[in-house]
């Protein structure tokens, strides 16, 4: 055969050989990519690799507020202990402006949103959510003097109200037509009605249990009207992982007894939903 074409031929082979090599590798290298990826993707282990759970709350006696030593309690903020421990690391609690709370998530300042969150369709659009873990309803809290007068919607139409922005009371005043100005939690709308500068606020069934009435730093304040009725949830981004995850503790934490211990602490073992 001649010179030449020998010569040829075994270039070719070699080069298609080459080829075949930097397939494979680029495939070994793509799928090495994969995996990587999908790891990232996992809420779960970026927050095990970082070693803490950022927690997105308000200050909502009985879910999250601050005890004399200045540090976190409530329902959910013990809920949140539980997980954090279950996935062995820290728990930070973050307080937010509420009307952020889905860029908060997805700007990963915060990995949960868990603070008595009602699940609209705003909220379970937007980000991965658990189950409903605890029963709740927006009503309109009162001057104990003017409670007997206010016994439906229409005698609730008549009142000016202080809300939570982008909160379920907000909504619920719009959706009513309610005169009404945004404050920036629900404790802001309380101090409002105490300070007469709001008629009425609307707020959380559950936290009107703990922060309004005999024995509470509201005395002389009363709710009345239910406007609405809904499900508490913890938000997560959207796609995450931690959110299956929640759910299966929340079901152990159930099944065992210690979600009904936590809540008898906090007076919200009536709102339970089981799990």
């Amino acid at each position: 055969m001649n010179k030449k074409i020998i010569a040829g031929m075994m270039t070719f082979i070699m080069m298609v050989s080459l080829v075949a090599c930097g397939t494979s590798a680029d495939k070994a290298t793509d799928a090495k990519a994969d995996v990587k990826e999908e790891a990232a993707e996992s809420d779960l282990e970026y927050i095990k690799d970082k070693g803490k759970l950022v927690v997105g709350i308000t200050d909502f006696e009985p879910m999250d507020y601050k005890d004399d030593g200045g540090e976190w309690i409530g329902f959910d903020a013990d809920m949140a202990k539980v997980v954090a421990e279950s996935l062995g690391v820290d728990v930070e609690f973050v307080e937010i402006d509420w009307d952020n709370k889905i860029l908060e998530l997805e700007n990963k300042s915060i990995d949960v949103v868990w603070n008595g969150m009602t699940l609209t369709p705003e909220v379970t659009n937007s980000m991965e959510c658990t189950k409903a873990y605890l029963n709740n309803a927006q009503v309109v809290v009162v001057n104990t003097k003017d409670a007997d007068s206010v016994k439906d919607v229409d005698a609730a139409s008549k009142l000016s109200y202080a809300v939570e922005s982008g909160s379920a009371g907000e909504a619920a005043a719009e959706e009513n037509g309610f005169d009404y100005i945004a404050v920036k939690s629900q404790a802001d709308a309380i101090m409002e009605v105490s300070a007469g500068t709001s008629d009425a606020c609307i707020i959380d069934l559950l936290m009107a249990g703990a922060m309004i009435g005999d024995g509470t730093s509201y005395p002389d304040l009363a709710h009345t009207v239910e406007l609405t009725t809904e499900e508490y949830g913890v938000g997560c981004r959207k796609g995450s992982d931690l959110a299956a995850y929640i759910d299966g503790q929340f079901a152990e934490m159930y099944a065992d007894g210690s979600m009904k211990e936590i809540a008898n602490k906090y007076g919200v073992q009536d709102a339970i939903i089981a799990q």
